[in-house]
């Protein structure tokens, strides 16, 4: 019975979301809720949801810091260049903007953190997908999945979990594993190119050009990309006619892609080269700042909430010394710092009531005891396969401490060596960056103001295909 409420309880969560008859956080608190009392377990509803929160605060503190110190790092222009490098690079080309968000994901996410990736790969892209008028899920779906693919690195989570839970070496299992990922982040790339190649048949093309800017209280001159009108692509390389599919004008341009920049879009301001907030003389002492930071995360020298506690406090102190600025820039950041903690107090119910209740357990033995007898030497691939919705399904904790030590005991009984099982689990991690229990996902819509459901129901299908390439390359390359 357990078994099969649980599968409801998540089918039902799912189901309302992506029809958006419940918000996020509602669905997280009141589904729970319902099933708790429905298997005979409401008494203990606090309890569960207590040590759901317990468990999930250190996350939802990290993320409040994480958010105020990016937040920080972005006013005052320690990512601009990135973003000029970006922009340069796309040149208003739908295509160049999608495959620029799976690099610049990739890359930032070798940090290790989701919501750091998510934070910086929509601050720099975000003006530019709304002045194009490009699918914000898009953006979203690729910068989700490229992380996910690089979220298997030995400090991202995954890799570590699952050599704790089996006690290997996290290095036996992730070095064999590279050729597997290289590949799944190829696809994500093939994948960021198909999908650049629709929203350019949708668009068409713009160009960019260069207006000479004066910066307020200096002599030089600024150059600020505008984006200026450009024919769309069609057959014979002409402007689209008038009247034309897509964006409604004659030239194939998005309406609001000339002109001005908008004021009234928050989003745009972190493109803004004149924005006050800007602090040019300590570009250096943040740039150290933050790759110490992130050093220390991958070093691990203290815990991750702590980190960016330390440098939240420090990078708002030298860069905004007076008490009122200090204020203002925690005031500026404080939708997402609530919306994101508030998201993942709301997963803490989802989560706590799933485990406590004996759901989760009770699904996982199902699923094992499923398995037929002859897919016992195969049970790497049985793993790998598992991985993709039960890492999406559950959080990173549940499965690898949970499901991975069972799946490993069937494996060893037909000769399957367990480091096998522990590379086959970091398959689904593509798929997982999606899942309603990771916080940082919240991060990610909640900048770009996308619905949830519109994202999982654009990701899941390509965030899943991504995952089982990397399934198949491993086949190929015998890694599994």
């Amino acid at each position: 019975m357990l078994t099969i409420l649980g599968f409801v309880m998540i089918a039902t969560f799912l189901v309302l979301i992506m029809m958006k008859k419940m918000s996020p956080m509602a669905a997280l608190v009141l589904i729970p809720a319902l099933f708790c009392v429905l298997v005979g377990q409401g008494a203990h509803l606090g309890d569960y949801v207590l040590k759901g929160i317990g468990d999930l605060a250190p996350t939802a503190a990290m993320l409040m810091f994480a958010i105020i110190y990016f937040g920080v790092m972005i006013d005052v222009g320690l990512f601009d260049p990135v973003v000029r490098g970006i922009l340069k690079f796309c040149k208003a080309d739908p295509v160049r903007v999608v495959v620029g968000t799976a690099l610049l994901a990739a890359i930032v996410s070798l940090d290790g953190d989701g919501s750091t990736t998510f934070m910086i790969t929509v601050s720099a892209l975000y003006p530019l997908y709304k002045r194009l008028k490009m699918s914000l899920v898009v953006m979203t779906g690729v910068a989700a999945t490229a992380n996910g693919v690089m979220n298997t690195l030995p400090w991202g989570g995954p890799t570590a979990r699952a050599a704790t839970a089996l006690k290997l070496d996290a290095g036996d299992i992730f070095v064999p594993m590279i050729p597997a990922l290289a590949v799944g982040l190829v696809a994500v790339f093939a994948l960021a190119y198909v999908l650049g190649r629709r929203e350019r048949k949708r668009l068409g093309v713009l160009t960019l050009g260069d207006t000479r800017v004066v910066t307020e209280g200096a002599d030089e001159r600024e150059s600020e990309q505008v984006l200026v009108g450009a024919g769309a692509v069609g057959t014979a390389g002409g402007p689209r006619a008038s009247g034309g599919a897509g964006t409604g004008t004659g030239s194939g341009v998005a309406p609001s892609a000339v002109g001005p920049q908008d004021a009234g879009d928050a989003g745009l301001q972190t493109l803004d080269p004149h924005r006050a907030t800007l602090r040019p003389k300590l570009y250096w002492f943040n740039a150290a700042l933050t790759v110490a930071l992130l050093t220390l995360l991958i070093l691990q020298a203290l815990p991750i909430p702590v980190l960016f506690l330390l440098g939240a406090a420090l990078a708002l102190t030298v860069n905004f010394p007076h008490m009122k600025d200090q204020k203002a820039r925690v005031a500026a950041h404080a939708e997402n710092v609530l919306n994101v903690s508030g998201m993942v107090f709301a997963a803490a119910v989802f989560t706590g009531v799933l485990t406590g209740t004996g759901m989760v357990e009770h699904m996982a033995r199902w699923l094992v005891s499923g398995i037929p007898d002859a897919l016992g030497p195969h049970m790497g691939i049985v793993t790998g396969v598992l991985s993709i919705p039960l890492t999406y399904f559950m959080s990173n904790d549940g499965f690898y401490f949970g499901i991975v030590p069972i799946l490993a005991e069937a494996g060893a009984a037909h000769g399957v060596a367990p480091v096998e099982i522990a590379r086959a689990s970091l398959v689904g991690q593509a798929l997982h960056m999606s899942s309603p229990l990771v916080p940082a996902v919240y991060v990610l819509v909640g900048m770009a103001k996308v619905e949830f459901g519109d994202h999982t129901k654009f990701t899941v299908k390509w965030a899943a295909l991504t995952s089982l390439v990397v399934l198949g390359a491993g086949l190929l390359f015998g890694i599994l």
